[in-house]
C-alpha cells in the first residue's frame, strides 16, 4: 500500500545499467559545459542520477532513449549552477584578507595621514623633495632625477633612506629594514 508521502523512484538496478550506458557521454558532454572543471561535472552528473532516481518514469522502456531526458536535466542543471555562482561573489582567500589593509572610518583615515605627512616633516628637504617626486607624483626615478637636477642613484638612495627613517617614526607602517 502506497501512501501519498511515499515516493516511487527508480530501482537501483536500472540506475545502474542507465549509468553504464550513458555515463561516459553524459560526464563528456557536461565537462564542456563547465569549461573542464571535472569536479563540477562530476557533481553534475551525480546530480542529474539523482533526478533520474527521483522519476521513474522517465526511464519508461517506451521511450526509445533515455539518454536525452539526461542530458536535458544535466543541461539545466548546469545552467543552473552557473546561474548561482554568478548571483554570488566570488570567493577569497585568506591570505588574500589577512594582506588587505583594514581603515575603519574617514576620521582613521584622516588620523593615519596626519600621522604620515607629521612623519614627512621630520625629513631633511632633500629626502622630502625626493619622495614627494617619486611617491607622491609618481615619477620614475629618471624622471624625479631631472625635475630635482640629481643623479639616478642619489634619487634611489634617497628615497632609501627616507622610507627608512619613515618606517622608524611610525611604528607599524612596515617593517624595518635592516
Amino acid at each position: 500500500m502506497t501512501t501519498a508521502l511515499t515516493r516511487r523512484t527508480t530501482p537501483e538496478e536500472d540506475l545502474a545499467q542507465v549509468q553504464r550506458e550513458h555515463g561516459g557521454p553524459l560526464f563528456s558532454f557536461l565537462l564542456r559545459l563547465c569549461d573542464g572543471d571535472r569536479q563540477r561535472a562530476e557533481d553534475l552528473v551525480q546530480e542529474t542520477y539523482v533526478r533520474a532516481w527521483q522519476h521513474p518514469e522517465a526511464l519508461d522502456p517506451g521511450y526509445e532513449s533515455v539518454r536525452p531526458w539526461l542530458f536535458t536535466v544535466g543541461r539545466r542543471l548546469a545552467i543552473d549552477a552557473r546561474r548561482a555562482r554568478l548571483a554570488r561573489p566570488a570567493e577569497v582567500g585568506g591570505a588574500v584578507l589577512e594582506s588587505a589593509r583594514v581603515c575603519g572610518d574617514h576620521a582613521e583615515r584622516s588620523a593615519a595621514a596626519l600621522d604620515v605627512r607629521e612623519a614627512v616633516s621630520t625629513l631633511s628637504p632633500e629626502h622630502r623633495a625626493v619622495l614627494l617626486q617619486v611617491y607622491f607624483k609618481g615619477a620614475s626615478v629618471a624622471e624625479a632625477a631631472r625635475a630635482l637636477g640629481i643623479p639616478p642613484g642619489t634619487v634611489k638612495s634617497r628615497a632609501y633612506y627616507a622610507l627608512r627613517a619613515l618606517r622608524r617614526v611610525l611604528p607599524g607602517y612596515a617593517p624595518d629594514l635592516r
